[in-house]
């Protein structure tokens, strides 16, 4: 929970209510968008290794893929982004490096199945 604080309001200061967060609620939406992160990730890494990426384009794709994703979820929180998160860049920005890992077991099973055997 947050502090009070005190803002100055046409020359009154006026105290401000403090902001309570429901933790479960966002543990709850968190979980929620690492799950859509990490079958992002594991579909990515699937078509990466279909098409046949290898090296440098093959993490240009999971990054385009994850800055997509990561706009998605922006607009779909909208402009009330605050009711279900409490920072807007978590919704960007977590599971970003944990999608990478399961980018790259699907990208390498699927490009070793279609292309190398």
């Amino acid at each position: 929970m947050a502090s009070p604080s005190t803002i100055t309001l046409r020359g009154r200061s006026v105290r401000k209510e403090p902001v309570a967060y429901n933790e479960m609620a966002m543990r709850s939406n968190a979980a929620k968008v690492d799950y859509c992160r990490t079958s992002m990730s594991a579909l990515s890494g699937c078509t990466a290794g279909i098409v046949g990426l290898t090296n440098i384009p093959g993490f240009v794709f999971y990054l385009v893929t994850a800055l997509m994703l990561s706009g998605f979820l922006t607009l779909k929180a909208g402009s009330k982004w605050n009711d279900y998160f409490i920072s807007r860049t978590s919704i960007a920005t977590n599971g970003i490096g944990g999608g990478l890992f399961v980018y790259i077991l699907f990208w390498t099973m699927f490009y070793g199945m279609v292309h190398v055997f």
